[in-house]
């Protein structure tokens, strides 16, 4: 038993002078930085980078104090602690 396929009306595609010269759609409004939320991230970021700056400075700072902590001790001083100024 063989099926044939019904062949409907042959619909051709428009001409390039057919097609509107305008191609935008009108519907779509030029998206606006803010009204996406854009900023949000933007900022979160901002802010992550500002904490891993202070963590990192204060963390150097440490790391420095520890080390000159360590090179006087390992020198045999043992008057190593830091006089605070009154």
């Amino acid at each position: 038993m063989k099926i044939e396929k019904e062949e409907g009306p042959a619909v051709d595609d428009p001409k390039p002078e057919d097609k509107p010269q305008n191609t935008k759609p009108e519907n779509i409004k030029p998206q606006d930085p803010e009204s996406e939320g854009g900023r949000t991230p933007a900022m979160a970021g901002l802010a992550i980078a500002v904490v891993l700056l202070v963590v990192g400075l204060w963390l150097a700072r440490e790391l420095t104090a520890a080390s000159k902590m360590q090179d006087c001790l390992m020198s045999g001083r043992t008057n190593c602690n830091v006089i605070q100024p009154q």
